[in-house]
């Protein structure tokens, strides 16, 4: 494998059933490395995302996520690989029956944790990182939207994951806690895991110049224009 990279495709075709929706993808991203995913509804950023996280095939070309070659991966590698993996998504999915506590404690039990002291530490260590150990006790609905994607990031960084994959993880939020929430990704990235957002938000990447990738007409490219 390229060097640092944790994803890296080459001359990969991404298909949604039979349709090609991107074709000859060569993309290499580096440990730690901050890169902005755009383009229009359509072009093919949620179905590159899903080729990441082992929900699309490739079809043809190689591709390596966290170590495991997509070629060779099998179902029963899909949680394995998926453990390397956090996912943040616009709408949250917090289970809302539940405390924040008893929705991360739910993650951890379901991917193999057992010994409580240490659910409880780990979930303690993954709110303060996010500013919020304080609301440990409360229910999603009793915290704001821009509290609920904080607890989102919290829950995926969980398993100590290689990549965050953020899709619109600012859809829902206003302008001001949009660019909480990218800091709060950037400050991730600065501890060595590699972060992806799909964004259409141009104002959070105008904030925070990085790396922009773009689909478009079936391609996916670099794109300097922002920059």
């Amino acid at each position: 494998m390229a060097g640092n990279a944790v994803i890296n495709l080459r001359n990969v075709d991404v298909f949604q059933q039979k349709h090609l929706v991107l074709s000859n993808v060569d993309l290499s991203i580096d440990k730690g490395e901050f890169v902005f995913l755009i383009g229009q509804t359509g072009s093919g950023k949620s179905s590159l995302l899903k080729i990441i996280y082992g929900e699309l095939h490739i079809g043809n070309g190689e591709g390596e996520i966290a170590g495991f070659d997509l070629k060779k991966l099998s179902d029963k590698d899909i949680p394995y690989l998926r453990r390397k993996l956090g996912i943040v998504f616009q709408d949250f999915q917090l289970l809302t029956d539940r405390t924040i506590e008893k929705n991360l404690e739910f993650v951890l039990k379901s991917t193999g944790w057992t010994d409580k002291s240490l659910i409880h530490e780990r979930i303690k260590d993954v709110l303060d990182k996010v500013g919020l150990r304080s609301k440990i006790k409360k229910m999603p609905h009793e915290i704001s939207g821009g509290e609920q994607q904080r607890i989102v990031i919290a829950r995926a960084l969980l398993n100590n994951p290689e990549i965050i994959l953020a899709d619109e993880p600012t859809g829902n939020l206003d302008p001001e806690t949009s660019e909480e929430i990218v800091n709060l990704l950037k400050k991730i990235s600065l501890n060595g895991t590699t972060v992806l957002i799909a964004t259409h938000d141009y104002h959070i990447i105008r904030t925070l110049p990085s790396r922009i990738i773009k689909c478009e007409g079936g391609l996916v490219h670099e794109d300097a224009t922002f920059v």
